[in-house]
């Protein structure tokens, strides 16, 4: 006898995601979401205490542009310290998304816990399973990056704008591409520029002793 459908959200097994048990937890999660999306811009305390009622951890200073996407309302999104979520940033929480202290998303990412089985048949009935993914601290993923189900990635890495995250990236990394790949490691030129030729020390008006 198989699972509820229910207990599988989170196990990885597969299940219809239209049983009613889940359909009526995930419509109150989206009833939420359109409060949220509706509030005005100026309405910051209101948006606040939403995020915190609506997620599963909402931390510290993180802020999220709207419009906002999510399955389940981010119910089962983890927020840490400072995050921030740009424009129309869509994440597929039909599962646990975990993102770092100070981790910045640009405008359009998507972060999907769900997938479906290649098997057509498997598929026509509308089975689908779920695996988390985790994002660590300090990263930044560029505009329209897309993660997918189960990938990890660590620490202070930033991954460049459309990539397509399929595998696990480790940390202090630059990465980008379709499949995202490693391309090289965060080092001592990072201290020094920022973007291309431009030093940090002269934009910010540093003396290099003060980095």
């Amino acid at each position: 006898m198989s699972k509820p459908a229910k207990e599988c959200l989170h196990s990885g097994d597969l299940y219809l995601p239209n049983d009613p048990e889940v359909l009526k937890e995930q419509i109150k999660c989206l009833d939420k979401l359109k409060e949220l999306n509706d509030t005005m811009p100026s309405d910051l305390k209101k948006r606040e205490q939403l995020c915190k009622e609506m997620f599963a951890e909402f931390g510290e200073g993180s802020y999220i542009e709207l419009p906002f996407h999510s399955n389940f309302g981010g119910k089962h999104c983890h927020l840490g310290k400072y995050v921030y979520l740009n424009f129309n940033c869509t994440l597929t929480d039909d599962t646990h998304i975990y993102i770092g202290d100070y981790t910045m998303f640009g405008p359009n990412c998507v972060v999907a816990t769900a997938g479906h089985p290649i098997e057509p048949e498997l598929r026509s009935e509308g089975y689908q399973y779920n695996f988390p993914v985790h994002i660590g601290k300090n990263c930044w993923l560029g505009a329209g990056v897309i993660v997918t189900p189960g990938v990890t990635i660590g620490d202070n890495v930033v991954i460049g704008a459309g990539s397509v995250v399929t595998k696990d990236i480790p940390s202090n990394v630059v990465a980008m591409g379709t499949p995202c790949k490693v391309i090289r490691e965060v080092n001592e030129h990072d201290k020094e520029y920022y973007f291309r030729d431009r030093k940090i020390a002269d934009s910010l008006d540093l003396d290099s002793e003060d980095r």
